[in-house]
């Protein structure tokens, strides 16, 4: 007797496959997103007792001071908002770019969220989403124990209580990491979208840019020189395509900008009636000559830490890709003339910066002193953003 024939199982739709990759992305970032939400659970504790005691509005502190204002003025009426200072100086809402208040205006048309909530909640979702590519990157190049730690150092970051605020740096950090760990997949068409909403959230989108352009120029030249010139741009079209769409996002501003105002530099003058002129560090070395001798000496030692820092990555030879953003995002800000209070939360998007600390803290036997490391590190943040965000001054 012939044995029984079986039919053939239909192959999975695609995007039942497509949701499975993203249960199985989703479970392995589990222990990441946990950490990291534990090390921010830790800071708004700390803040909403400190804000309580206080006697102020947790909610308002978080969304409703500083640039989260303009962003939500934005969000509600569009651009074209000034505000003259006592000195004549003009202050234009033009220097804030778009995406985070077209996501306010979004998720506040489409819920029972204000304008101010919903900034608050895409602060917090875009936190998770950051924490979830931080560890993607951290796992790629060191392995899943240092992307966990690497997730939870982000979280503890000193000015991290900017990433429960309703800013862009997490939302930027966010596309940002994602982008740069396409690259390392080698998925470039993807890297060079996510730069385009990149650079329609943030100037600092520029080290992003570079980083994608640096990474494919050495690529080509590589290739090049070992004799792969022929059909050389055929072979590596989706890299080109990725580099071409990574700057169309802040061109785009830049543009928009310029037309609206009348000059191809208008965007670069708005920023500079803001004080945000690159001088090279002029003003940096300045600010650190007028201050008392104690603080120069403190404040020398933080720059040296971070000079550490930048060593650490070089000698630990993360991807390049990795290695040119970190490096771009520390250089942009300390070139430019801005209020110096926000150079740290100019800093945050760094992440690669904690790669070599990250590294160190992931043995196998080390559970106990990450554990530690971590949690002191995450009070010293939460006390020092409850003292930020209590106080007169932006950060």
């Amino acid at each position: 007797m012939p044995p029984p024939q079986t039919r053939p199982r239909p192959a999975a739709p695609e995007s039942g496959r497509a949701r499975h990759r993203a249960v199985a992305l989703l479970t392995a970032a589990a222990p990441a997103l946990g950490a990291y939400a534990a090390v921010r659970a830790v800071g708004l504790v700390v803040f909403l007792v400190a804000a309580s005691a206080a006697g102020k509005d947790p909610a308002r502190l978080l969304g409703g001071r500083w640039d989260s204002v303009w962003y939500q003025r934005i969000a509600e009426h569009g651009y074209g908002y000034t505000v003259t200072l006592p000195d004549g100086g003009v202050h234009s809402d033009l220097a804030f770019f778009p995406l985070l208040p077209v996501l306010e205006r979004g998720l506040a048309a489409v819920g029972p969220l204000t304008l101010q909530g919903a900034g608050i909640a895409l602060a917090w979702l875009a936190g998770l989403l950051a924490a979830w590519g931080i560890h993607a990157v951290g796992t790629e190049i060191r392995g899943r124990r240092t992307g966990i730690v690497l997730a939870a150092l982000w979280g503890a970051y000193p000015t991290a209580f900017v990433q429960s605020m309703a800013y862009t740096e997490t939302l930027f950090t966010a596309l940002a990491a994602w982008s740069l760990h396409a690259v390392l997949r080698g998925r470039w068409t993807t890297a060079g979208a996510l730069c385009v909403f990149a650079g329609l959230t943030r100037p600092s989108a520029a080290a992003l840019i570079a980083a994608l352009t640096v990474t494919a120029a050495v690529t080509l030249v590589r290739e090049y020189r070992l004799g792969g010139g022929e059909r050389l741009l055929r072979r590596n079209a989706h890299m080109v395509l990725g580099v071409f769409l990574a700057p169309l996002g802040w061109l785009a501003y830049v543009v928009f900008v310029g037309v609206r105002e009348g000059g191809p530099l208008a965007y670069f003058q708005v920023q500079a009636q803001w004080g945000n002129s690159i001088d090279g560090g002029r003003a940096l070395a300045g600010f650190i000559l007028g201050l008392p001798w104690p603080a120069v000496l403190g404040l020398c030692a933080a720059l040296g830490l971070l000079g550490w820092l930048v060593f650490l990555c070089v000698r630990q030879r993360q991807p390049l890709p990795v290695l040119v953003y970190g490096i771009a995002i520390v250089v942009i800000s300390l070139i430019g003339s801005g209020y110096f209070g926000s150079r740290p939360r100019l800093m945050m998007p760094a992440f690669p910066l904690l790669l070599p600390p990250a590294a160190a803290l992931a043995g196998p036997r080390a559970t106990a002193r990450t554990v530690t490391v971590v949690a002191v590190l995450a009070l010293g943040s939460a006390a020092y953003g409850a003292w930020t965000l209590l106080g007169p001054g932006p950060p």
